[in-house]
């Protein structure tokens, strides 16, 4: 068992940090807004902490889940952030999908001052993070990632170390680069089929045994095909999440035609008042320009 902090209690950190409570931890954590880290605290034990400082002090891990690279420097630098109380031989684990950027230059300020950093953005989602069974893809330094791997596991089913600092994100871009592609298929697809009068049940329930066969398709066919989208992975989010692609992908000179393409759509939901639908709303923009076709 180990000492950690969990700084960032939105819906994926605090079920997350509850993980590590339940596994034994003893656990710290903080929260921008200072009520919900209280609220926490009375559900599930532990100790809510006033500053990202103050959660670090003493811990052997901190956890980190927050916004964006902004949130993320704002927690870790600075006079109240983390990295000032981290001590020699510590790790520090971000679960924030950030840039590869910002993770090579705060495993840098780690190493600096002798503790370890490693970027371990996960995906599965909200349902991923309440059951315990997120995917977590991790850069940085060996023997940072085995101190870390085994509490980590705490919330994963799959947890692999890829490469050096900023490697994490970098597949985190790969995955949602791929999601993107099928989720926009599965939406056409759907789309297809009721214009072409098909029963798009019936249809899934076979194409989903063969080569079509995604997680997409067998956990969100129902609700596009029933037009709600009222849950899981926002389109805001994801809109984040593509735009940090496009920007490596601009610098390494990766070409991304349909990632673009799908980022332009999600635009298009957006201004349709999207903007917290699920991804799977995309079917949501072809049916609009059906109706508009009219």
């Amino acid at each position: 068992m180990v000492k950690a902090a969990f700084l960032g209690l939105g819906v994926m950190g605090a079920p997350m940090a509850r993980h590590l409570k339940a596994r034994g931890h003893e656990v710290t954590v903080y929260n921008r807004t200072a009520a919900k880290a209280e609220a926490w605290v009375a559900a599930h034990g532990g100790r809510a902490a006033p500053s990202p400082r103050a959660a670090a002090e003493g811990q052997d891990l901190v956890f980190c889940c927050v916004g964006n690279d902004a949130d993320l420097r704002s927690v870790t630098l600075g006079e109240t952030g983390a990295f000032a109380a981290m001590g020699r031989g510590t790790v520090f684990v971000d679960h924030t999908t950030a840039s590869a950027e910002v993770a090579r230059e705060l495993s840098a300020a780690a190493s600096a001052a002798g503790f370890a950093f490693l970027d371990a953005p996960v995906s599965g989602g909200q349902a991923g993070a309440e059951n315990g069974q997120l995917t977590v893809m991790v850069g940085g330094e060996a023997a940072a990632f085995d101190r870390a791997e085994p509490v980590i596991m705490s919330f994963a089913k799959a947890c692999r170390l890829l490469g050096p600092a900023g490697s994490g994100q970098l597949a985190k871009m790969m995955n949602q680069i791929c999601i993107a592609g099928v989720v926009q298929g599965l939406a056409e697809a759907i789309h297809f089929g009721k214009r072409a009068g098909m029963d798009v049940e019936a249809v899934i329930e076979v194409i989903s045994k063969g080569a079509a066969q995604s997680w997409q398709m067998e956990n969100r066919y129902k609700t596009m095909n029933a037009g709600r989208f009222d849950f899981g992975f926002a389109v805001e989010w994801m809109r984040k999440d593509l735009g940090i692609a496009l920007d490596e992908a601009r610098g390494n000179g990766a070409q991304l035609p349909v990632t673009a393409l799908v980022d332009q759509f999600y635009a298009e939901v957006v201004a349709m008042g999207g903007r917290r639908w699920d991804t799977s709303s995309l079917i949501a923009r072809l049916e609009e320009e059906t109706v508009r076709a009219r």
